[in-house]
């Protein structure tokens, strides 16, 4: 029942964050944006400490139901294994093998350091949920790009990983399996062994797809353990329960809980817990549509992206060092964007993070899909006034590539579409009424939206453009 309960769950986790990938309306957003905001690395960049809380208590009582159940890269290695194991000859193909814990913990040293440099490229490449979301990605929107290259490297290292293994990447590679393999260590309710009753016929052991039972000496090590139920399922003597496991008398051979079974390892959980306690706390501290060409003055070809100094991200960002920081680079506001302005970073010190851009599109004003689908806190959710009044860039005019001045003829598109009345139309000769007009910008009145860059009909490069600022400020 457990089992069935676990998988129930773990299916609707799963298409609810798939969902949020894949939907282009903005309904699943508004009724499923909270499976994302519930993952735990979104969780510890947002500063979501009520979040984060809750997923250790929920570790602390029943272990990683987190991997099993929430986690969609969990769950996708839960698939795979499954599709795997339904050949004939490898139905019980797994055995128990022990912790490779100078691979885990390494991997974990990494991530946290990566994540305290500000190296958040680096960490969201091992980061699950995010790993998951630019697959779905890049098989919804399929292109060369970096993003999906590393994504589809990404898919095949975890598919071949789950196809001969099952939970190797979850308990090898998967630094959120680490972390919460510390507090599981102390879970409260688990799989218990009743040495009484079994007959060391390890099927639980041949069936543990986190090679975790080791059924010879009637032990599992909890800190891998994902709570999956599957022994439970396939003991056929009923050795195995899924109880309260403190001051348990049924383990090694009936020895009390005071004996072999709870004091072996004490001394070990109580520095990990505390080492694990201490780089969480010092980690969070330190973390504190397309267009078309209006006015058909030049033939309609593809625009290429000019060179910024600095890069635009959106309204609610704040600041390029706060998006930076706390970004996962998941590609969820991507996905989201029904603008096609957000496009994963190429750079290599922002490798997958979002950017904008504005060839296919520009940031409209009342749109704020981005800012209430970010789940990690890089976007903070604002509201149309707050972005329209919200300067993430400043316009620039390039004059050798304005219509006017190449080739004498009217335009003023810039004018025209821009939202916030920051560029006016002066003759290009003051003296002479009779003379095309060029635009002149009121950076100060200027949000960086892209309407005026985007709309601009010089190819392919645009007249005008948007430079970003560090800082996002308002007027």
């Amino acid at each position: 029942m457990l089992r069935r309960i676990r998988i129930i769950f773990a299916t609707l986790f799963f298409l609810s964050v798939t969902a949020l990938f894949i939907d282009s309306t903005g309904m699943a957003k508004e009724w499923l944006g909270w499976t994302a905001k519930i993952q735990f690395l979104p969780a510890l960049l947002a500063l979501n400490v009520v979040t984060v809380l809750a997923l250790v208590v929920l570790t602390l009582l029943v272990g990683r139901a987190y991997c099993s159940v929430i986690c969609p890269l969990g769950v996708m290695q839960d698939v795979i294994s499954r599709i795997s194991g339904l050949r004939k000859k490898k139905k019980s193909r797994f055995s128990y093998s022990g912790e490779k814990k100078w691979l885990r913990y390494g991997i974990l040293v990494i991530f946290v350091v990566a994540l305290v440099a500000g190296l958040t490229p680096l960490a969201a490449l091992l980061a699950p949920y995010s790993s998951y979301g630019r697959m779905v990605s890049s098989v919804v929107s399929p292109s060369l790009s970096p993003v999906a290259i590393v994504a589809a490297v990404s898919f095949v290292v975890v598919a071949i990983m789950s196809w001969l293994g099952g939970r190797t990447y979850c308990n090898t590679i998967c630094p959120v399996g680490t972390i919460l393999g510390f507090f599981s260590r102390f879970a409260l309710f688990r799989p218990i062994i009743d040495t009484t009753k079994c007959n060391s016929c390890k099927r639980c052991a041949k069936k543990c797809k986190a090679s975790c039972i080791d059924a010879k000496n009637h032990r599992i090590d909890y800190s891998r353990c994902v709570a999956c139920m599957d022994c439970i399922k396939n003991c056929k003597h009923g050795a195995l329960t899924f109880r309260y496991a403190l001051n348990n008398k049924a383990c090694n051979n009936g020895k009390s809980s005071s004996d072999k079974c709870s004091n072996e390892n004490t001394d070990s959980s109580r520095r990990s817990f505390l080492t694990l306690s201490a780089t969480l706390a010092a980690t969070s501290l330190i973390k504190a549509q397309e267009k078309k060409v209006d006015g058909g003055l030049a033939a309609i070809e593809d625009k290429k992206k000019p060179e910024r100094a600095t890069r635009l991200v959106p309204p609610g960002a704040k600041s390029l060092r706060h998006f930076s920081q706390h970004c996962t680079a998941c590609q969820l506001c991507v996905s989201e964007c029904p603008n096609g302005v957000l496009h994963p970073s190429t750079n290599l010190d922002t490798l997958m993070q979002p950017e904008m851009s504005y060839e296919d599109g520009y940031c409209r004003p009342e749109c704020t899909r981005c800012s209430e689908v970010c789940p990690a806190g890089a976007i903070r959710p604002i509201t149309v006034a707050e972005k329209s009044s919200t300067r993430i860039g400043h316009a620039v005019w390039i004059k050798k590539n304005c219509l006017p001045v190449a080739d004498g003829v009217e335009c003023g598109n810039c004018a025209r579409h821009c939202p916030s009345g920051a560029i006016f139309m002066v003759h290009i000769d003051a003296n002479d009424n009779e003379s095309p007009k060029i635009p002149v910008i009121d950076t100060e009145r200027c949000i960086g939206c892209g309407a005026c860059e985007n709309l601009c009909p010089a190819r392919p490069f645009s007249a005008i453009y948007v430079e970003g600022h560090e800082r996002h400020g308002c007027y």
